[in-house]
This record gives C-alpha cells, sequence and structure tokens, in this order.
C-alpha cells in the first residue's frame, strides 16, 4: 500500500515500511496568529489538529501544557475563529496559512508518501514482495534523475525504463 509519513506517525501501524516514494512532499507544522509572538512562554495552550498523538508528543517532549482538540477539515480556522492558540496541520506552499494570516512557528515532521507492506505478506511471499519493492525503487531513483519539471522543456527526453517497472494485478 502507499500512505503519508504523517498516517504512518500518528497511527503506528505495524508494517514494513521499504520505501520512500518521494512524491506528496509536505511539511506537519505548528502555526499561530501572526498577531500573537512567536514564543508563547509558559502559556497553557489550545492546540487544533488532526494528529492527536504526535501533536501531545511534541508538547510534551518540551514540556508545554497543551490541551489537544481533534478536529478534521479546514483546522486552520480553529486558529481564525479562537477555537485553539495554535494548530498541527501539513503544509505544502504556506498558502492558506497566509490567507488565514496564519505564520509557522515550528515543525514536527517532513512528510511525504511512503510504501508500505503487511507484515504476514512480506513473510509469506518473500520473493515477490521484494521484486516489487525493487521495482518501485528502481521508478523512484529514475523519477530522481530527472530534471525538475521547469527544466524539462529545455532538456531534450531520453528513454526511461521506469515506465517498464509494472506491478502485476495479482499484487495487490
Amino acid at each position: 500500500g502507499v500512505v503519508g509519513l504523517d498516517v504512518l506517525r500518528e497511527q503506528e501501524p505495524d508494517v514494513y515500511e521499504p520505501l520512500d516514494l518521494g512524491v506528496g512532499r509536505c511539511r506537519m507544522v505548528i502555526a499561530q496568529s501572526i498577531d500573537l509572538p512567536p514564543q508563547l512562554h509558559g502559556a497553557h495552550l489550545r492546540v487544533a489538529t488532526k494528529y492527536p498523538r504526535l501533536t501531545d508528543e511534541f508538547y510534551l517532549r518540551r514540556g508545554v501544557q497543551a490541551d489537544i482538540i481533534k478536529l478534521y477539515g479546514s483546522i486552520e480556522l480553529a486558529a481564525v475563529i479562537g477555537l485553539a492558540d495554535q494548530i498541527v496541520d501539513l503544509v505544502s506552499t504556506g498558502e492558506t496559512l497566509r490567507q488565514n494570516r496564519l505564520r509557522v512557528v515550528d515543525e514536527l515532521l517532513a512528510v511525504s508518501s511512503r510504501l508500505i507492506v503487511n507484515r504476514a505478506a512480506l513473510k509469506l511471499r518473500w520473493e515477490r514482495m521484494q521484486q516489487v519493492i525493487a521495482r518501485l525503487r528502481h521508478a523512484v531513483e529514475a523519477l530522481e534523475s530527472e530534471p525538475p519539471k521547469s527544466d524539462r522543456s529545455r532538456t531534450p527526453p531520453r528513454a526511461s525504463s521506469a515506465g517498464s517497472a509494472t506491478i502485476g494485478e495479482d499484487d495487490a
């Protein structure tokens, strides 16, 4: 399967994680209103997030008291309407934060999509799973070696064997 690192770290499923696919990159950050001071020293914070376990661990490691409010959807609105002092959410460009007058004050995790394998399937179908993992690894490496999209128009196209890295229907 394919899942984001944010979900893996929040839920801690018992799966094997053999490969960072390098796609879906974003950051899990703490953000707050631009009107608040960057560091809320000694404050008892209200923090809205859909990642309560990771958020709680983060604040505990720093010795900060925080009430975690589990929400889904547009987390940034919790800070905008005063429901929370800070939010923990995924950010790609930061545009939504800027539109809501929020700023990043810390980063918890760099996130990307990961290949995961059920541990039982790994044991029962070791060779086949290793073949699938190797093919995907080859495809990821081929994509990483290509120039960025903005440079592709200036670079002549080249043949790639990444397209041959297919997974059969019986591999799902």
